[in-house]
């Protein structure tokens, strides 16, 4: 970091919360703070929604992901356009009729009270969770590879976005959004091009694919039904379609976003424009990563991008042992060069090898991958030894390192601030959410005495702060947990399904009432847990993803059992809810 980058990282944050207060200063009754006045247009409201989802864990951890594994996670997202449809079609116009701050409240409506209170209680744990971790991930990268404190990351990050998310609440977070959203598309276009820059002199970004797709980090597509594989069609248009349903639907962080449209259409237009973007978004944003896995054919790369990890191995008695495979991989390097440029540069059906050992040049860079792969899986076991607490895994720096190592003076501040801004903007929709849920579906209905709305906005400034100090407790306490996105996609997983369940049924199966589909998503929240504990500890084999269409099926499953079996009188009153 040379005083050009922080010149640049510090103008960039400080301008997003200046202008975040300065826009949003003054307002006082809860249409204007929860709501932003409902003065967004669908533009602005579809970044919103981008930005909220788009947290610093994208672009950390995503870049990484495809470094290792390839461009196969983008199959994650496909059932997203399916679910911004149906969100268009049936959630919204529901929201906007009922005139709704948060999507609990119609359930009381449709259901009752205690219905109410569970779903906002499940929202409220599992995003209270998820905002720790938005917190963390950028800080736990950027401590490592600054040498700044972790814990002083985790309060600076936190501190700033509660500054401006407390001074002009939705309004606010929304504004400073387009801002963020800004600076991110910039950092990442940028990124890409230099890197295709930085290729030798004969490697065009065509052969850069044609080098990416040997080692098979061009394979998106897989249509089989393996559950040892996380990312396949399937699980992406099945579990993604369902998550994505519960995640915008249903999840209060992204419905206040889209609540503050200016009407109903500016609304739905806002979540097409979300549909229609984000899964190319992501497709380019795993490109980088990709991109990032040829340049390093060609550069020297650590045995592991963790510094932390390699810190512990030279202040121990492995140090040796490390060293070697150090070496051993920038041999492998040349070979690698060698072999991309070859397989670029010469009839694909070129020979290398003798006798025996001939090979094609996709198969013997294939063999040398694989070769890496195992040298990498050492480096791991040897960290392991010398320190067992260190996170071995490393995708979540691959893209950091990256940065720090080869963008010119100035862009690193600017790519830092991108990851800064992604965080920011996703903290901020989270507490604005959770704050929001705790206002009005826990501390305003259960209060007994009148009050006015500068009550209820003071109510809500009060409860930002107290997410924000919690989400910053939890950054501190957390642990990386094999991929940062893949932790927060799994979180959001295990409540995801319940919570959808319960919409379905009040959407969609008029005869289901209050107690039945109380029971059952209790009893499928439990169920939900073992099952994904069961997959944690090896006993089944169960993707996560699917824990979605498992929660959703169950809550409608177990709610019709027991409607059935409930009293007349209790048929009555299904029958007769709205």
């Amino acid at each position: 970091m040379q005083q050009i980058d922080w010149i640049v990282l510090i103008a960039t944050l400080s301008f997003i919360v200046i202008y975040g207060i300065y826009k949003t200063r003054g307002r006082r009754n809860v249409q204007d703070y929860l709501r932003g006045g409902n003065e967004a247009k669908w533009y602005t409201v579809g970044l919103s929604v981008m930005a909220t989802q788009a947290s610093a864990i994208t672009f950390l951890s995503t870049p990484g992901q495809a470094f290792h594994s390839g461009m196969g996670f983008v199959q994650f997202y496909f059932g997203l356009p399916i679910a911004m449809i149906i969100i268009c079609m049936f959630f919204i116009p529901i929201y906007h009729k009922l005139n709704v701050y948060t999507a609990y409240e119609y359930l009381e409506t449709r259901f009752d009270l205690k219905t109410r209170s569970l779903a906002a209680c499940l929202f409220l744990l599992q995003r209270g969770l998820a905002a720790g971790i938005t917190i963390f991930a950028p800080s736990i990268i950027l401590s490592a590879v600054l040498g700044w404190d972790l814990n002083t990351l985790n309060i600076i990050i936190g501190v700033l976005v509660v500054i401006y998310t407390i001074s002009g609440g939705t309004k606010a977070v929304t504004v400073t959004q387009k801002q963020q959203m800004a600076v991110i598309f910039i950092g990442m276009f940028t990124a890409f091009f230099l890197i295709i820059s930085y290729l030798p002199q004969d490697i065009t970004f065509t052969k850069a694919l044609e080098i990416a797709g040997a080692s098979g980090k061009l394979d998106i597509l897989d249509f089989s039904f393996d559950f040892n594989n996380r990312y396949t069609f399937w699980s992406g248009i099945l579990g993604g379609t369902f998550l994505m349903l519960s995640y915008f639907g249903t999840d209060q962080s992204q419905v206040q976003r889209y609540l503050s449209g200016k009407s109903l259409r500016e609304m739905q237009l806002g979540m097409v424009f979300n549909g229609i973007l984000k899964v190319p978004m992501q497709f380019f944003i795993l490109l980088v990563g990709v991109m990032v896995f040829v340049f390093y054919q060609f550069n020297p790369t650590p045995v592991n991008f963790n510094p932390a990890a390699e810190d512990a191995v030279r202040n121990s008695p492995y140090e040796k042992e490390y060293n070697v495979l150090q070496s051993r991989l920038d041999e492998l390097r040349s070979d690698k060069a060698e072999l991309s440029s070859t397989l670029v540069n010469a009839d694909h059906n070129y020979i290398v090898g003798r006798n025996d050992n001939r090979l094609s040049i996709k198969e013997a860079l294939n063999k040398v991958s694989d070769e890496e792969i195992a040298i990498r899986q050492e480096a791991r076991n040897v960290i392991k030894r010398a320190d067992k607490n260190i996170e071995t895994n490393d995708k979540d720096y691959v893209f950091i390192h990256f940065i720090i190592n080869n963008l010119p003076k100035g862009l690193v501040g600017l790519l830092l601030a991108v990851i800064l801004s992604a965080a920011m903007s996703s903290t901020a929709s989270e507490l604005n959410a959770l704050a929001t849920t705790t206002t009005v579906d826990i501390y305003k209905r259960n209060l007994t005495e009148e009050r006015d709305e500068e009550h209820f906005v003071d109510a809500t400034k009060w409860f930002t702060l107290s997410w924000g100090i919690l989400a910053i407790l939890i950054a501190c306490t957390a642990n990386l947990f094999d991929n940062l996105i893949q932790l927060v996609n799994i979180i959001g997983s295990i409540f995801y399904g319940t919570i959808l369940g319960i919409f379905i049924v009040a959407f969609f199966i008029k005869k289901i009432g209050a107690k039945a589909v109380f029971v059952a998503a209790i009893a499928t929240q439990v169920l939900v847990i073992i099952l994904f504990l069961l997959d944690k500890f090896e006993y089944i084999n169960l993707p996560y993803l699917y824990l979605n269409i498992i929660g959703c099926a169950l809550v409608i499953l177990i709610s019709l059992i027991l409607q059935v079996n409930a009293r007349p009188d209790e048929n009555l009153i299904a029958k007769n809810t709205l």
